[in-house]
């Protein structure tokens, strides 16, 4: 598998992992501001650059992943930063291999999904007889923007790692865990960062007011400096 990755600067590794849909380009103003770090940002299997798996991958398959290619690297007990999905990799890997810390940008960890009344209609009427064959039809209208912008592949790769509680995982991680939340993260609502950090061992929330999910670009100065700060605390 061909995996698109670019890598600069000097010291501690720190290995930034982007949402979904995204790629390398979304992660690297954050990569470009850190201080005496050797930076590694790569495209997931599936996004950017890199090729697409040959077969849905669920959120182990994905750390698994990470941990082989951060091997081939020779990059050890990393310093591990995402956003969103690729936050919630950074939970699955911490909570498995050797890391040295974690940063995480509107990374929900607890999945309570509850279907809206369209979906639930749409659902109902999949069930009736003459509806037969109709499945992936409705998909693309009762999912997510990202779930219709998806292959087949990659969108049954979004059905598994979304619906992925990743609780039971976030419990093991013993590093200490910084959580940068927009307090007006549609996506990953803020109550999920208040939830997330009540089950870490050594976690802190910092949250910007009035920002969105996308909160690490929308204030970067200041996300910069609060992670910088962070990451020179022994």
């Amino acid at each position: 598998m061909h995996i698109h990755y670019i890598q600069y600067g000097k010291g501690e590794d720190v290995v930034l992992l982007h949402g979904w849909g995204q790629n390398i380009e979304m992660m690297k103003p954050l990569g470009d501001v850190l201080i005496k770090k050797r930076i590694t940002i790569i495209d997931f299997p599936g996004f950017g650059e890199s090729d697409l798996p040959d077969k849905a991958w669920t959120i182990e398959d994905y750390g698994e992943f990470l941990h082989q290619f951060l091997q081939n690297l020779k990059i050890d007990h990393p310093i591990l930063i995402g956003h969103s999905f690729g936050g919630r990799v950074a939970i699955w890997y911490a909570a498995n291999y050797p890391t040295k810390k974690l940063i995480l940008f509107g990374s929900p960890c607890i999945r309570e999904y509850q279907a809206t009344k369209k979906e639930q209609i749409l659902k109902r009427l999949k069930k009736l007889p003459f509806m037969n064959g109709i499945g992936e039809y409705m998909k693309k209208y009762i999912g997510s923007e990202d779930y219709r912008n998806a292959n087949p592949i990659m969108r049954n790769t979004l059905v598994q790692v979304v619906n992925r509680n990743l609780m039971e995982e976030a419990k093991k991680i013993s590093v200490p865990t910084l959580l940068i939340w927009g307090s007006l993260d549609q996506e990953a609502p803020l109550e999920d960062a208040k939830k997330l950090e009540s089950i870490l061992q050594d976690g802190g929330l910092v949250v910007l007011d009035g920002l969105s999910h996308y909160a690490y670009l929308e204030a970067l100065p200041r996300v910069a400096g609060i992670v910088n700060n962070f990451l020179e605390v022994k």
